[in-house]
């Protein structure tokens, strides 16, 4: 396989994935089990907060890049580990080829934890913004080198109709450019990670960052490993961190996230 079609492979079978979800639960069943759900928690309100930054811990057994990163894997005790350390809001990985996740983790973490949960997965479709709803989901994150403008500002639209809230999480400057044209688009990521190579460049951050309008809240996601890091994007003026693989390979979660916090 060469390094360049990870993503299309991982798009590619998210397709597969697609549709055999909607044979066996169709859209407008989905829609209907959607109804009289508990509200949405508030994510982006849970992740701004005036002069600090804020985390949010990533559940994932798996990557790509890495294979499996946590042997000893159970969702839930992460959770609680995140919870008492006092995270602002969760990320789950439901990816489930590459990341080994699984959808019904969210509604499973819900129950453990009082922080809004980010589904984090290849979303193309709106199916899947309301799959996540129907699954617990509190916001979603959206790729943009895998939408167009329409897709995005659909989805956002969507997702806000749900309560949800959206994370678009970009990692070139091209794709930046089209985020930035839609007010719809409230959270921005940068991500650290080249999606096609599984790469990881700090300076991505650096690059992109000066061009986001300050009123827009950043989040920067990959590659942020220790406290220093998180100083650095502090002093930056980033809103949250999104941390997954640090506090995975960690045996003591809490302790982790406090070192590496400064909490």
């Amino acid at each position: 396989m060469s390094e360049s079609d990870i993503l299309k492979e991982i798009t590619a079978k998210k397709k597969e994935k697609i549709l055999s979800a909607k044979q066996q639960l169709p859209e407008e069943e989905l829609k209907n089990r959607i109804q009289g759900l508990p509200a949405a928690r508030p994510f982006i309100k849970a992740i701004t907060k005036e002069r600090q930054i804020s985390l949010i811990a990533e559940i994932k057994k798996a990557s790509p890049s890495r294979g499996v990163i946590r042997e000893d894997f159970n969702h839930l005790d992460i959770a609680k580990a995140y919870e008492e350390a006092g995270v602002q809001a969760i990320s789950v990985l439901t990816e489930e080829d590459f990341f080994l996740g699984n959808i019904s983790y969210i509604n499973e973490i819900k129950s453990v934890t009082t922080a809004p949960i980010l589904r984090k997965d290849f979303i193309l479709e709106p199916y899947q913004i309301y799959e996540s709803r129907y699954f617990g989901a509190d916001a979603v994150l959206l790729i943009a080198d895998l939408l167009t403008v329409e897709n995005i500002c659909g989805l956002i639209q969507i997702a806000s109709g749900l309560g949800m809230d959206c994370l678009v999480e970009v990692h070139t400057e091209r794709e930046l450019k089209k985020v930035l044209k839609l007010k719809e688009a409230q959270l921005i990521g940068i991500n650290n990670r080249d999606l096609h190579t599984l790469e990881v460049d700090a300076k991505t951050t650096e690059r992109l960052y000066p061009l986001i309008p300050s009123v827009r809240p950043v989040v920067v996601e990959s590659g942020i490993k220790n406290r220093q890091d998180v100083m650095f994007l502090k002093i930056l003026g980033v809103s949250a961190v999104l941390i997954g693989s640090a506090f995975m390979e960690a045996e003591n979660i809490r302790a982790k996230v406090e070192e590496v916090m400064g909490w």
